[in-house]
Formats: structure tokens, C-alpha cells, sequence
């Protein structure tokens, strides 16, 4: 083993200036790296823009093909959809997840219309933008969300946002067992290159506040989601649940949310050595945005560090809602 000594050894020396530090640089980030995370809504013409989200909106179905056509442009691969249900349109059971003229479904054979096949759609597969009570998936009278009961309408939900045109589906539920479930489903509709992206390591975060704003979901919740999602404590219970989903037939897995646990997406890159996925969630995305709007931080730099830190932890690439703005510094 070579050990290092000074001053033989400099190692400011490769950082002494920019073209060297250009060379030398072992991460590089760039839009084919990114998710841009899209909310859909009714109407047209519409951009509804998210008080605790700044600089991100609601869009109505014609808006999100042209953002589609937007991310094209910009060399970003892929868009995650999510939509904003209306209050008339949820009840206890989430069936509007089953309708094939829902948000998800309309906004997605849009950008098929718009794009063809030159940008990936990846759909949400969860019931709580659906439901009345704005949990995850169906309960009991105690409240207690339903495992097998769930998977069966995420079934159901999967099959519908697949015939609808989606390329990724990516079940955000956390309930044992639907990854399997879905795969064979698909298959067995005919479904064969829809791939799965598991949210296979989500935890219970106090960082999705925003994000239930967005959806409409946040004044509905009743109790929390600590029986289905994961305890930000635990770090092994997550490789469980990640080979789990693997046996099951995910294509690649999601860590969420994504910096406070860059360590969980190290663990799960170095062990199962397949594609891994972090979400910068809607807090990790408002915090930055107050740090640039106090003055506290650079914005422009806050997004490219971050970025760099979760290519660096091993993420094959990220949703993030800094997504577009992330891809004209990377393009500049």
C-alpha cells in the first residue's frame, strides 16, 4: 500500500485550476439523469401555482403535454405524474384510481399525443390522491390500512395506467406483496416491457408536507402512515424491503426521501447492485428554495451539490422538482 506524504504528495494540485479540476472530477450529473415530478389537475389552460411549493404548479392535461414537450427539449427522459383529484371524485375506496378517463390516465395518453415515444411517463401507483380519508390504501373501521385488500385495487390501478400508455409503474403504497402482484398482472395483460420502480425504501418522513398540499391530500389525512411506511430509524429493514421487491420482479428500486438518507441508498447500491432511484422529496425541494429566498445559499448551487451528492451515493438517477432548472444550468 502506497501511503501518501507531504510534500511529495499535494493533493491541491489537481484542484489548483478549473480545466484540471474538469479532468479530474469523478461525478458528473446531467439531464439524462433526471425526473421532473408533474401534478395534473382538471380544467384548461390551466397552471395552479402550490403556495408551500414555490415555483412549482398544478397543471391541467393540455399544460402537462407541453411541459412534456418542455422536458424533451431539455434532454430530461422521464416525467413522474401525480394528480390532483377532486373532493367529488374520492371516497373510502379510491375507485377514481380505476377509472380510465381519470387525471394520471388523461394526462399520460397527452404526452404520449405530444411526444410519442421520446419521453418516459411514470405513473404513481397509491391510493391516497384518491381516497377520502388520504390514506394510502383502503382501512378498517379502526382505521388500520388494508394489505391485501390495497393490492388488489393497486392491481387494478396498474392495469388501467399501463392500457393508458405509462412506461413506468411505480407503487408508492409500501404494502407486502404488490410488486409481485403487479408484475404478474402485467405480464399476464400483455404488458411485458412496463417496467416497476418500487418505492421500495419509503419512510414515514415529516418531509412530505408539501407534496400532500399539492395533491390535495394534506387536510383529508386522518391519523399517519407509520403502519405501512418505514421508521426513519431503521437501515437493515430497509435492504429487506428492497430485496423483496427485487425477488418480486422490480425493475429498479426508489429510496425516499432522498438526503436523509443518502446512507440507505449507498447500502442498497452496494448490495444488490441494480438500478437505485432517489426522490428529493417536496420538503428536501422547499428548503432550498427558502435557503436561496433568505439569502442563506446560493440556489443554483444548492441544486447541483445535492444532485451531485445523490450520483455520487450511487443513484442511477433522481426526481426532483428542480428537475427543469437543474437541466439548463447542466445544459448551459
Amino acid at each position: 500500500m502506497i501511503t501518501p506524504s507531504y510534500p511529495a504528495t499535494r493533493l491541491r494540485r489537481p484542484r489548483a485550476t478549473s480545466w484540471s479540476r474538469a479532468l479530474h472530477c469523478e461525478i458528473l450529473v446531467s439531464p439524462a439523469d433526471l425526473i421532473w415530478p408533474l401534478f395534473v389537475t382538471e380544467g384548461t389552460g390551466v397552471e395552479q401555482p402550490i403556495g408551500s411549493l414555490p415555483g412549482v404548479s398544478r397543471w391541467s392535461v393540455d399544460q402537462i403535454a407541453m411541459r412534456a414537450q418542455e422536458a424533451v427539449s431539455l434532454g430530461i427522459p422521464c416525467l413522474a405524474l401525480f394528480p390532483n383529484t377532486q373532493a367529488e371524485r374520492r371516497d373510502p375506496l379510491g375507485k377514481e384510481a380505476l377509472n380510465p378517463d381519470n387525471l394520471m390516465c388523461r394526462a399520460t395518453r397527452a404526452i404520449r399525443d405530444a411526444c410519442g415515444d421520446s419521453i418516459g411517463v411514470l405513473t404513481d401507483v397509491a391510493l391516497d390522491p384518491y381516497t377520502s380519508h388520504g390514506q394510502d390504501g383502503l382501512i378498517d373501521d379502526a382505521g388500520y390500512v388494508l394489505n391485501d385488500a390495497t393490492t388488489e385495487v393497486l392491481i387494478g390501478q396498474s392495469l388501467n395506467q399501463a392500457a393508458a400508455g405509462a412506461d413506468i409503474i411505480a407503487p408508492s403504497d409500501m404494502m407486502d406483496g404488490r410488486v409481485g402482484l403487479i408484475r404478474t398482472a402485467l405480464e399476464s395483460a400483455g404488458h411485458h416491457n412496463v417496467q416497476i420502480m418500487s418505492y421500495a425504501a419509503k419512510y414515514a418522513s415529516a418531509f412530505y408536507g408539501p407534496f400532500r398540499d399539492a395533491v390535495g391530500s394534506s387536510g383529508l389525512l386522518k391519523g399517519d402512515k407509520k403502519t405501512y411506511q418505514m421508521d426513519p430509524a431503521n437501515g437493515e429493514e430497509a435492504l429487506r424491503e428492497v430485496a423483496m421487491d427485487i425477488a418480486e420482479g422490480a425493475d429498479s428500486v426508489m429510496v425516499k426521501p432522498g438526503l436523509p438518507y443518502l446512507d440507505i441508498i449507498v447500502r442498497v447500491k452496494q448490495r444488490f447492485e441494480l438500478p437505485v432511484f432517489a426522490y428529493q422529496v417536496s420538503g428536501e425541494y422547499a428548503m432550498i428554495e427558502a435557503a436561496a429566498a433568505a439569502g442563506a445559499g446560493d440556489r443554483d448551487a444548492l441544486v447541483l451539490e445535492t444532485l451531485t451528492s445523490f450520483k455520487r451515493a450511487g443513484c442511477s438517477g433522481v426526481l426532483t422538482y428542480h428537475a427543469a432548472h437543474a437541466a439548463r444550468l447542466l445544459g448551459a
